[in-house]
C-alpha cells in the first residue's frame, strides 16, 4: 500500500504554469540551489536557455489581489493606460476614461426554493409547500451588480435631457418669424429661464467633464475632456456673465437691435450628448464584461470534501487547496481543475472545448473546474485552485487581452498628444481672427466660432474608437466561445487567408442523431431498435444517448438489461428479455464469433456518407445496423460561401474518423482535412 503522505506534491512548470508532480515530470532542472520540474521537454530547454525570464517577479496577480485588498476596494484599471491602477472606480489621470475592474468577479448568485405550482411561494432554504406540500425547487438568482458609474452618468443623461429640450425649444423659436416664444415670455424672462435650465445642465450634468479636464491641465496631459471643459465652460460662463451684468457687456458682443447673444443652448446639448457618449461607452463595456463574468460563475460555490476518515462534508470554494480529496456526483459541475481518483464517468467539457459530446473520464483521467459531471460519480484530487484553474486563467487573458494595445493604437496616441494643444491653438486664433476681421458683433461671433472649434474638434472617436473596439471584439468573441489572446492578433486577423476549423460542434450541430435503422435477419425494424435501446439505456456513451432518443421518438417501450457490460473501444453486450443483444464495431462481433461481413459493406456506404455505425447482433446471429450522424448546422453553407468569396481557403481538423470527416468535407466545400 502506497503512503500517500511520502507522495511529493505537485509543483509549477515555471515556464507553462502547469501542475507537476515531481516523480513524473519530463524534466528537471537546478538553478540556483533549487530544483525546477518540466511538464514536457520542451518547457525544460526554454527555462534552460533563459532561466531569469521565468523567475523574474510576476505581475500582481490582480485575482490574488483582490482578496488581500481592504472590503469592498477592488483595483481599478485604464484601457487605454495599463500603468494607471488605483484601488476604486474613478477616471484615468491622462486620457479622462473612466477605469475598470482589473479583477473579473463572478457573476454572484443567490439560491432561492420555489414551488413550480405555486411561484409565488419562495424560501431561503429547501423545504415543502405549504400550499399543495410539493417539494419546492431550487433556482438560482442573480444579484443586481449594477455599475454604480453607469447609474449615475445615466441618471445624469436623463435629468440633463429634460432640462436641454426646452432650451432647445426656446432656441428653435428663434427661427421662426416674429419668435413667439420671446414674444410671450418677454426678452428678460426668456433669458433668465434659459440661465435656469442650463445651469443643472452644465454645472451639475457636466461636473464630471470639469474634473476630468482639470485633472488634465494639472497632469499635463491634454485629451478630450480639455477641449470638453474649455469649450462649454466658455460658452456657459460668459452666458451667466451676459445675464447678471448686461450693462458691462460692450457693443461688439450686442446684435443690431441692442440684444445679447447667450450660448446656454449650445452649453447644455454638448454636456448631454457627451453624457449619452458616456452611458453608452459604459453600457458597452459593462455588456463586455458579463460575457467573462458569467464564465468564470460556471465555478460551484462549494465542493464536496472527503476527508481522511470518509467523512465527507461540503465546503466553500476558496477553502479547496491543492491535494484535497474531492467527490464530484451526477449533474454537479467540477469544481476544480485536477485528476480523477476513483470512479468513471462522462463530463461535458464544451465549455472548454467547445465539443457538446461528453468524454469518458477513469481514473487517472484530467479533469477541468466548471465543466459537468454526467451520470456517474468519482473521487478527484485538486492540482489547481482559484487564480491556478484554467477557467481563471481563460478569463484572465480575455480580461488582459481587453486591455492591450494594438500596433495602430500608437499610432493614435501620438496623434492625440499633438491634436488637442493644436487644437486650443486654433480656437484662439479663431478668436482672434473673428474678432478684427468678423461681422458684427465681432466678440459675440468670435467666441462662438472659438467655441465651435475646440467642441467640434474634440478627438472623441480618435481616443475611444480603438481601445473601445478592441474590448468589445475580444468581449464578444469570448462571448461566441473564441478567446482572442491580444490586440495584436485582432489587428492581424484581417490579413489572414487561411481558417483552421473544427467539425463537431462548429460545422455540425454537436448532438449525434439516429439518422439510419436496417435489419437484416427479417426481425423488424423497430424491434431490433427496441431490444438495442433498452440495451443502450444502461450506457452513459454518447451515441448510447442517440440511440435511445431516437427510440424515444418512435415511441418505443423499454426493458431493463442484465448482464450489462461495455467494452471500452469496442461496444456493449448483454440481455434484453432473454435476448442476448451485443453492439459496436466488426470487431466485437468477432469476439463473439459472430460474423459481421453481412453487414460490412453496408456499413462502409453509410460511413462514407459520414455516419458512424453500430453494429447489432441478437441471439449470435447479424441482426443489423444503426447509423447515428451530427448534423450539418443550417448556418454552415452560408457560412463556408461567404469566407470562400473572401478568398479564405478553409482546412478541417477534427478527432472523428478519416471516412466521416472527408464526407462532411466534400459536402461542405472544404478545402482540406
Amino acid at each position: 500500500m502506497i503512503d500517500q503522505k511520502s507522495v511529493p506534491p505537485p509543483v509549477i512548470d515555471p515556464v507553462c504554469g502547469m501542475s507537476v508532480s515531481p516523480g513524473d515530470a519530463a524534466g528537471s532542472s537546478d538553478y540556483q540551489g533549487e530544483t525546477y520540474y518540466f511538464c514536457s521537454s520542451g518547457c525544460a530547454e526554454k527555462f534552460r536557455a533563459n532561466p531569469g525570464r521565468y523567475l523574474k517577479p510576476n505581475k500582481p496577480d490582480p485575482f490574488a489581489a483582490a482578496a488581500t485588498t481592504p472590503s469592498g476596494q477592488v483595483p481599478y484599471t485604464c484601457p487605454m493606460h495599463p500603468e494607471v491602477q488605483q484601488l476604486g472606480p474613478g477616471s484615468c489621470p491622462k486620457c479622462g476614461m473612466a477605469l475598470e475592474p482589473a479583477v473579473i468577479a463572478p457573476v454572484a448568485n443567490k439560491v432561492e426554493y420555489t414551488c413550480p405550482m405555486h411561484p409565488q411561494i419562495v424560501r431561503a432554504e429547501s423545504g415543502a409547500c405549504p400550499i399543495c406540500g410539493m417539494a419546492l425547487e431550487r433556482r438560482d438568482v442573480a444579484l443586481d451588480e449594477s455599475n454604480p458609474e453607469l447609474v449615475d452618468m445615466t441618471r445624469r443623461f436623463w435629468i440633463s435631457l429634460a432640462l436641454t429640450l426646452p432650451t432647445l425649444l426656446l432656441m428653435a423659436s428663434t427661427l421662426i418669424p416674429n419668435d413667439p416664444l420671446k414674444h410671450l415670455l418677454g426678452s428678460g424672462s426668456s433669458l433668465w429661464l434659459e440661465f435656469a435650465l442650463a445651469t443643472p445642465v452644465v454645472l451639475w450634468g457636466g461636473w464630471p467633464f470639469f474634473q476630468r479636464g482639470w485633472m488634465s491641465i494639472v497632469n499635463r496631459n491634454l485629451n478630450m475632456f480639455t477641449l470638453i471643459a474649455l469649450g462649454t465652460g466658455a460658452a456657459y460662463f460668459y452666458s451667466v456673465f451676459a445675464v447678471l451684468f448686461p450693462r458691462f457687456i460692450p457693443a461688439s458682443f450686442r446684435d443690431m437691435n441692442g440684444e445679447m447673444a447667450v450660448y446656454f443652448e449650445p452649453a447644455s446639448v454638448i454636456v448631454t450628448l457627451v453624457l449619452l457618449g458616456q452611458v453608452l461607452e459604459l453600457r458597452a463595456r459593462s455588456q463586455t464584461s458579463s460575457a467573462l463574468k458569467a464564465l468564470l460563475g460556471l465555478a460551484p460555490n462549494k465542493a464536496r470534501a472527503v476527508q481522511e476518515d470518509g467523512r465527507e462534508e461540503d465546503v466553500p470554494l476558496s477553502r479547496v487547496i491543492v491535494g484535497d480529496r474531492l467527490r464530484v456526483r451526477p449533474g454537479e459541475k467540477v469544481p476544480v481543475d485536477g485528476v480523477v481518483l476513483e470512479g468513471t464517468s462522462s463530463i461535458d467539457e464544451s465549455m472548454v472545448t467547445g465539443e457538446p459530446i461528453p468524454v469518458e473520464k477513469t481514473t487517472e483521467a484530467r479533469v477541468t473546474g466548471g465543466t459537468v459531471n454526467g451520470t456517474g460519480t468519482f473521487i478527484m484530487r485538486a492540482d489547481r485552485v482559484g487564480a491556478e484553474t484554467l477557467l481563471s486563467q481563460i478569463v484572465r487573458m480575455v480580461g488582459d487581452a481587453q486591455r492591450t494595445r494594438a500596433p495602430i493604437q500608437r499610432l493614435a496616441d501620438v496623434v492625440a498628444s499633438y491634436f488637442v494643444p493644436a487644437v486650443i491653438l486654433i480656437a484662439m486664433i479663431t478668436f482672434a481672427v473673428w474678432a478684427i476681421w468678423g461681422p458684427e458683433p465681432r466678440l459675440a461671433h468670435a467666441l462662438v466660432n472659438a467655441v465651435s472649434v475646440l467642441i467640434i474638434a474634440c478627438p472623441c472617436a480618435l481616443g475611444l474608437a480603438t481601445p473601445m473596439s478592441i474590448m468589445v471584439g475580444t468581449g464578444r468573441g469570448a462571448q461566441s466561445g473564441v478567446l482572442i489572446r491580444n490586440a495584436e492578433a485582432l489587428e492581424t486577423l484581417e490579413k489572414v487567408d487561411t481558417l483552421v476549423i473544427d467539425k463537431t460542434g462548429t460545422l455540425t450541430e454537436g448532438k449525434p442523431k439516429l439518422v439510419t435503422l436496417e435489419s437484416a435477419d427479417g426481425r423488424e425494424d423497430l424491434e431490433m431498435l427496441r431490444l438495442l435501446a433498452s440495451l443502450e439505456m444502461a450506457s452513459e456513451h454518447p451515441l448510447a444517448g442517440a440511440i435511445v432518443a431516437g427510440a424515444k421518438e418512435r415511441g418505443l417501450q423499454f426493458t431493463k438489461p442484465d448482464n450489462f457490460t461495455s467494452l471500452t473501444g469496442k461496444g456493449v453486450t448483454g440481455a434484453v428479455e432473454g435476448h442476448a443483444v451485443a453492439a459496436g464495431s466488426a470487431k466485437l462481433l468477432e469476439d463473439l464469433s459472430i460474423d459481421p461481413q453481412p453487414l460490412e459493406k453496408r456499413a462502409e456506404d453509410l460511413r462514407q456518407q459520414g455516419q458512424t455505425v453500430m453494429l447489432v447482433a441478437i441471439d449470435g446471429r447479424p441482426a443489423g445496423l444503426v447509423g447515428v450522424a451530427d448534423p450539418i448546422k443550417p448556418s454552415t453553407p452560408e457560412a463556408i460561401q461567404l469566407l470562400h468569396a473572401e478568398g479564405i481557403r478553409l482546412v478541417m481538423l477534427t478527432g472523428d474518423n478519416r471516412t466521416t470527416a472527408q464526407a462532411v468535407a466534400s459536402k461542405l466545400g472544404i478545402d482540406d482535412t
